[in-house]
């Protein structure tokens, strides 16, 4: 309990921090234009619709996981969870929405709840490593002039090998019968993580990145809705950009994180000025509104709502 104190503080300064910096930097911007006519609202709804179309395939790429895990669930829960736990994410601290997959999955079935938690993390650890992919790649490509340097890129990558590494030295350790102990206290964490191993996690992998190619191609579509110089690589660079500084402990919602994600992104790109706060804003009511309303809609309909969420804790 210390420990999530420590960090929902610790998030909420830093988001308190950025987003004063992205206030205080936007006020000194000119008044951001926003999609009007009827073209550039007809783009913003194609971009909400790939949004959901990403959110689906998020959905079977979880159902997968848990099949493969033999973790007990319904497809549909594994499908409608997805929205459930990104409206946690916008509304709770810590990742909330984590634990309210975990606590409505297990309390539909037979499933326990480490195992759920250890498929999420499952997701996590993928997002994670394609996400180290992309991101060498784009920089190593050049994409937006390579604002940080190659020495993120590098460094990232060596620790996508070293975890790598630790896993294969974990699981020859296991073979031998050594850490019997710490393999008993993990063993549903570990049962979930078995689909990234061998071919699956190369699916699920090649899966994912479609995913985020899916994400990039919102923010390329949002940009077109504001008639911005946004490629496709861009937009996958800003993407990318603004999904590593989500892991960065903040407020619910990633609030002042992601915008200044998107913002310095945009900069790289030779956005600046009203136009990239027109772009932040637009990106954060279509990424974060829709979802959320839906999450919310299906907690109350499908999940029985707050007093459901109480009695299963």
């Amino acid at each position: 309990m210390g420990g999530s104190r420590v960090r929902g503080a610790l998030g909420g300064l830093v988001s308190i921090a950025s987003l004063g910096a992205v206030v205080w930097w936007a006020s000194k911007q000119g008044t951001p234009k926003l999609p009007s006519g009827a073209g550039g609202l007809a783009i913003v709804a194609g971009a909400v619709l790939v949004y959901a179309v990403a959110t689906v395939a998020r959905g079977w790429r979880w159902h997968r996981i848990l099949r493969k895990a033999e973790i007990p669930h319904t497809r549909a829960d594994a499908y409608a969870l997805l929205p459930v736990g990104y409206m946690g994410n916008t509304v709770l601290p810590a990742r909330g929405g984590e634990l309210l997959r975990v606590f409505l999955m297990a309390g539909r079935g037979e499933a326990k709840r480490r195992e759920v938690l250890g498929s999420i993390v499952c997701e996590r650890l993928i997002d994670a490593a394609t996400l180290v992919v992309l991101f060498a790649a784009l920089t190593w490509a050049g994409v937006a002039g390579t604002p940080l340097g190659e020495r993120p890129a590098l460094l990232a990558v060596i620790l996508l090998a070293a975890g790598l590494a630790g896993v294969r030295v974990y699981l020859a350790l296991r073979r031998r019968g050594r850490l019997q102990g710490f393999a008993e206290r993990v063993a549903p964490l570990v049962r979930a993580g078995r689909p990234l191993l061998g071919r699956g996690g190369v699916v699920l992998a090649a899966a994912t990145i479609g995913i985020w190619v899916l994400e990039a191609l919102v923010l390329w579509l949002l940009g077109r809705s504001l008639s911005l110089e946004v490629s496709p690589l861009g937009a996958c660079f800003v993407l990318v950009l603004s999904a590593f500084l989500s892991l960065v402990p903040a407020a619910p919602g990633y609030i002042g994180t992601y915008d200044a994600a998107i913002v310095f992104g945009l900069k790289g790109l030779g956005i600046t000025g009203s136009q990239a706060v027109g772009f932040a804003l637009l990106t954060r009511f279509v990424i974060f509104a829709p979802i959320t309303v839906a999450g919310l809609a299906l907690l109350m309909w499908r999940y029985g709502g707050l007093r459901r969420i109480a009695a299963s804790r």
